[in-house]
């Protein structure tokens, strides 16, 4: 599909298992996509090249970085954001664990990782230690370090809370 640089299209897609209709040009981001023009604000932005994780997302299943997604690229697709997530049973335990674990600050990092979370969680049942780190390795936090994220992800995930070398 070839789109004039200032042309909107819309795009249709579900989103938390709802039938989204928004317009936009061929350059927008998805992630600026769902803050600006459906305003689902749950989804942040970080360093906007696919590295610090902070926008991740579903897509179609999967895990993606929605600031490295064009919105014309989702027409038809089923996202889920941290709002989609929030009503999972699977989540509160995690969200209660990384409170408890003190996983989270400022919180900025906190959707991205959990969404990443809850999909590792839904797909390795007993996660090493090394696995939940790898998992945790496409995820930038500048306030807490990673250890209670570890703890908190190995207590939902049903094992000892005693992360290696502690």
């Amino acid at each position: 599909m070839r789109l004039p640089a200032n042309e909107r299209s819309r795009i249709n897609c579900t989103i938390n298992g709802k039938l989204y209709s928004g317009f936009a040009e061929a350059r927008t981001l998805l992630s600026d996509f769902l803050r600006h023009e459906l305003h689902l604000y749950g989804t942040h932005v970080g360093c906007e090249h696919a590295v610090c994780g902070a926008c991740t997302v579903l897509l179609d299943g999967r895990l993606a970085r929605s600031c490295s997604i064009l919105a014309v690229q989702v027409e038809g697709a089923a996202i889920t954001t941290i709002e989609g997530l929030a009503t999972d049973d699977g989540l509160e335990p995690l969200r209660q664990a990384f409170s408890r674990y003190g996983a989270l600050q400022c919180g900025f990092c906190t959707p991205g990782i959990l969404a990443s979370a809850s999909h590792f969680l839904a797909t390795h049942k007993n996660p090493s230690e090394a696995e939940i780190r790898e998992m945790l390795s496409g995820h930038l936090c500048r306030c807490t370090g990673y250890d209670g994220m570890v703890k908190a992800i190995r207590e939902v995930a049903g094992l000892s809370t005693e992360v290696e070398g502690q």
